[in-house]
């Protein structure tokens, strides 16, 4: 199996704001919260961290204050796809210059290139910027699938270090299983961590682990250390938490649910907004059972 950036759980970082502007002050806080929490790499600029909303100035002062927080303490990978291929190997490049370990490359949405245009877009990335690579499928959001034949092909590359699988299926998850040798899977889907920990999976890049890191962490700590019970009671007490969070488009109901428990605004950036009241009413239900069922231990 190829070398892996990290195992266990990466959280897929929000990016937090005020005024429109980065609020540094408030991701000093979540960056060393998810360490005390001991959490195993963070992602930022990523999806979960609105990047395609922020100008180049903001993704340099981004990456760089994350190494400068996590240099030396948990494995940096930061987001750095585009549906413009140089694009993505500039902000790959940028990534490698930062001293990032490695960085997360979603499909080029949009786009939608054919199967030897998507080959030809990972492979020319990998080929311009010396950083692992962490392949990131995600069609609900970009329109593009790909397919295990592409798939077999990317993982004879060996800066390609893994996938982050956001389809979501039973037998396309059962199908990268296969690949785990060349391509190491992370889940994409924070509901089916444990579901991907069976399948021989590295671990998830998760949503969830922005507000309960500790919690995340143990599943696969759990599951690791053959506790699989355990590890599954785990999963199933965050799974209303889980689901409240995406009844909206991520990342709205994280940005909420992180604002609620203080540790930043839920300003969002257009066209994203806040999510609907329902979802609200949701969250804070699931957050109050369960933070209630805790108390009662």
């Amino acid at each position: 199996m190829k070398n892996e950036i990290f195992r266990g759980v990466a959280t897929a970082l929000i990016t937090p704001f005020k005024n429109d502007e980065i609020d540094y002050a408030a991701l000093d806080g979540i960056i060393e919260n998810q360490i005390s929490a001991g959490i195993d790499a963070i992602v930022v600029g990523g999806t979960t961290g609105e990047a395609a909303t922020l100008s180049d100035g903001e993704r340099y002062g981004l990456y760089k204050f994350a190494r400068d927080k996590t240099r030396g303490k948990i494995p940096l990978i930061l987001g750095t796809g585009s549906p413009n291929t140089k694009r993505a190997i500039e902000y790959t490049r940028l990534a490698r210059s930062v001293g990032a370990d490695g960085a997360l490359v979603v499909t080029p949405y949009y786009n939608k290139g054919t199967k030897e245009g998507l080959y030809r877009h990972f492979r020319a990335i990998c080929e311009a910027a010396d950083l692992p690579i962490i392949l990131y499928n995600v069609p609900s959001r970009t329109g593009v699938n790909l397919d295990i034949e592409t798939l077999e092909r990317l993982g004879e590359i060996p800066s390609v270090v893994g996938i982050k699988e956001a389809d979501g299926s039973a037998e396309r998850f059962a199908a990268l299983s296969e690949l785990i040798d060349s391509l190491p899977l992370y889940s994409g889907v924070d509901a089916l961590i444990y579901t991907v920990l069976s399948l021989g999976g590295a671990g998830v890049i998760s949503v969830v682990s922005n507000l309960y890191p500790r919690e995340t962490v143990e599943i696969c700590k759990q599951f690791f250390a053959g506790r699989r019970d355990e590890a599954l009671k785990i999963q199933h007490g965050l799974a209303r938490i889980i689901n409240s969070l995406f009844l909206d488009t991520n990342p709205a109901p994280i940005k909420y649910a992180m604002a609620r428990a203080g540790y930043c605004t839920p300003e969002m950036r257009l066209p994203m907004w806040l999510p609907t009241e329902r979802c609200q009413r949701k969250i804070d239900a699931a957050i109050e059972e369960y933070e209630g069922t805790r108390k009662s231990r």
